[in-house]
């Protein structure tokens, strides 16, 4: 039996004992991959994942010379009007939720203002503290339309399809735009493409997709985002933990789980988010117990 095999297995076991609501299950260890599916296999809304793919698209542009991540957005976008101290707002600021813009969550927050990004912008920062907000993502890719034009197009283009990803559907605002913190939709599998290209730093089939030192940093340049354990550091788009574990996290149990020290990742696909970060631990704690520290390897 396969490591991949071992930890899906357990996986399995441990969900159905928990009873918390996955869909799908696609763990890699190695070269070494194996799949599970509690319900039909379909596209479904992968939450805040969407995240990570807007890091990448924003590494993507970054390696053609289209913009930097510490480029002021008052530079790219200059007809926008700003909040105080938003001149010095850079896209990483916004893909690392540091640009201390005070933008509570809506479920319908690009239909309550004319144009999200401006009202975003448009409000003062604190300064450069954490607060979680789609529409930071959201006015990152903004910010990255600007230079590459359609993101959602761009995406498709040079990330999706090099990785056998296509015809994929990223929910739109009303001025034609990705939502792009959530919104996009994608199979178990297909998100566990991306999770592998993560986990190879950025490639795939021999080829530099996104840069490694974009892909490094999404698990490695870390802010502090509060106290507790399981939200504690962010990055670009990463969260660090469960323990020796850095993931993406988004809404409801989709997670994509990566840890360096198996060469493995594990992509869950469900809905139930009251149970997630439990199942996250536990995933953390079998990926140690089947290949613990220091006997990763192909």
């Amino acid at each position: 039996m396969t490591r991949a095999r071992t930890v899906l297995d357990a996986v399995v076991d441990a969900v159905g004992r928990s009873g918390f609501r996955a869909h799908g299950l696609h763990v890699l260890v190695g070269d070494d991959a194996a799949e599970h599916h509690w319900s039909p296999d379909v596209r479904r809304d992968v939450h805040s994942v969407a995240k990570g793919v807007a890091v990448l698209a924003a590494g993507i542009a970054v390696a053609d010379g289209a913009l930097a991540l510490d480029e002021p957005v008052a530079a790219v976008l200059p007809d926008v009007e700003l909040g105080a101290g938003v001149d010095r707002v850079t896209l990483r600021h916004l893909l690392t939720m540091t640009s201390g813009v005070d933008m509570p969550w809506s479920p319908t927050e690009t239909t309550d203002w004319p144009d999200l990004a401006r009202e975003f912008l448009a409000r003062p920062t604190a300064g450069r503290h954490f607060q979680y907000a789609n529409a930071s993502t959201y006015t990152a890719m903004r910010v990255l339309a600007a230079r590459v034009g359609d993101v959602g197009a761009f995406v498709q283009d040079r990330l999706f399809t090099p990785l056998g990803i296509t015809d994929v559907v990223w929910d739109r605002c009303p001025l034609g735009y990705v939502v792009a913190g959530g919104g996009l939709w994608l199979r178990t599998a297909e998100v566990a493409r991306i999770g592998r290209l993560l986990r190879d730093r950025g490639t795939a089939d021999g080829r530099q997709l996104v840069p490694a030192p974009i892909v490094d940093a999404m698990h490695g340049d870390w802010v502090r985002a509060g106290t507790g354990p399981a939200y504690d550091r962010y990055a670009l788009a990463g969260w660090g933990g469960p323990g020796r574990l850095w993931r993406l996290h988004g809404a409801h149990g989709q997670l994509v789980l990566l840890d360096p020290h198996a060469d493995a990742v594990v992509t869950v696909t469900a809905d139930d988010h009251e149970r997630a970060d439990a199942t996250a631990a536990t995933i953390a704690t079998l990926l140690a117990d089947v290949v613990p520290s220091g006997s990763a390897g192909r």
